[in-house]
C-alpha cells in the first residue's frame, strides 16, 4: 500500500489521470490525498469531482477556496466570476449530490500513523495543532448544517486580520476560513495579508510566508498544503507546498508519504486561457 498527496487539480482531469498512471495508483490498496481546489478554472471540473468521489475511502480531500466559492455560487450567495467553470457542475443531473458531498468534506485532515496533516492554504502562527483541529471542526459544523447559508452570504472579506480567541460569530468563522483556504503571507505578529499572491520576494515590506513566521506554534508539525502556485514546490520549516501550477501550464505534483518524500510530477498543458 502506498499513500500520496497531490496538489491543486482545479479541473485538470486528464493530467490527474496521467499522474495516477505514473504512480501506478491502485484504489484497491493505495490512497491519494488532495490538498483542495479539485475544481474550477480548469476544463473538466465535473469529471474530476465525480472521479474523486468514485474513489471513496481511497481518496481523502479537504476544502479549498474554490470549493467554498462554488458553494456560495451554487447556493445563490455569489455571482460566478468570468473565469469560473462551475456551470457544468450546477447543471449536472447529480448536482445536489455533488454539492452535498463538498459540504461534508473537512478543512483539515490528519494521519498520525504517517505523521502528516493537510490543509489547503495555511495556519496562523498563534494556533497550535490542537487549536487548528478545534477551529476546523467549528467551520465544518457550520458547513454541514443549515447555518451554511447565513455564513456563505457574509463569507467574503479580509477582516479580521488578526486572531483573537474572543472573536465570535461570522467574524470568527471568516478568520478561520481565510486561514484554511486563502492564507499566504502575514507579518511577524501573525496579522494576515490576503491581497499579496505573488512569489516570495514580490511581497510588500514586512510580510513573510506564513510558514516562515518566527515562533510559529506548528513548527514541529509536518504540514502539506497547496493554494500557492507562484510559490511552487517548496519544503521548508516542516511545511510542504504541492501546488506546482498545473492550471497555468506547470505541473501536477504528488509526494509519496510512506517513504522518502519522493516528488513525482506530471507536465500539464495550460488549462486557463487569459482573458
Amino acid at each position: 500500500m502506498s499513500t500520496y498527496a497531490i496538489g491543486d487539480v482545479q479541473g485538470c482531469y486528464d493530467p490527474l489521470r496521467r499522474l495516477l498512471d505514473t504512480l501506478q495508483f491502485d484504489p484497491a490498496q493505495d490512497q491519494i490525498w488532495f490538498t483542495g481546489d479539485l475544481i474550477n478554472r480548469g476544463p473538466q471540473s465535473l469529471e474530476t469531482l465525480r472521479f474523486v468521489i468514485s474513489l471513496a475511502d481511497s481518496a481523502k480531500t479537504i476544502l479549498g477556496n474554490h470549493e467554498c466559492h462554488f458553494l456560495a455560487v451554487a447556493r445563490g450567495h455569489k455571482t460566478a466570476h468570468r473565469a469560473d467553470t462551475f456551470q457544468p457542475l450546477i447543471d449536472a443531473e447529480d448536482a445536489n449530490a455533488l454539492i452535498n458531498w463538498i459540504q461534508q468534506q473537512p478543512f483539515l485532515y490528519e494521519d498520525s500513523s504517517l505523521g502528516y496533516s493537510m490543509i489547503h492554504a495555511g495556519l496562523p502562527p498563534q494556533w497550535s495543532m490542537a487549536d487548528a483541529r478545534q477551529y476546523a471542526m467549528e467551520l465544518e459544523t457550520v458547513f454541514k448544517s443549515d447555518a451554511i447559508d447565513p455564513f456563505l452570504a457574509v463569507m467574503y472579506g479580509d477582516q479580521p486580520a488578526c486572531w483573537d480567541s474572543s472573536l465570535k460569530g461570522n467574524e470568527r468563522l471568516r478568520f478561520i476560513i481565510n486561514c484554511f483556504t486563502r492564507l499566504r503571507y502575514c507579518d511577524e505578529q501573525g496579522r494576515l495579508n490576503l491581497k499579496e499572491k505573488g512569489a516570495i520576494g514580490s511581497q510588500a515590506e514586512g510580510l513573510i510566508p506564513w510558514f516562515d513566521v518566527p515562533k510559529r506554534k506548528t513548527i514541529n508539525e509536518k504540514l502539506l498544503f497547496g493554494h500557492w502556485s507562484t510559490l511552487g514546490l517548496v519544503q521548508k520549516n516542516n511545511a510542504i507546498c504541492l501546488d506546482s501550477g498545473c492550471l497555468w501550464g506547470g505541473q501536477l505534483s504528488a509526494i509519496k508519504l510512506d517513504g522518502d518524500e519522493q516528488i513525482i510530477s506530471q507536465q500539464c498543458e495550460r488549462a486557463l486561457k487569459p482573458f
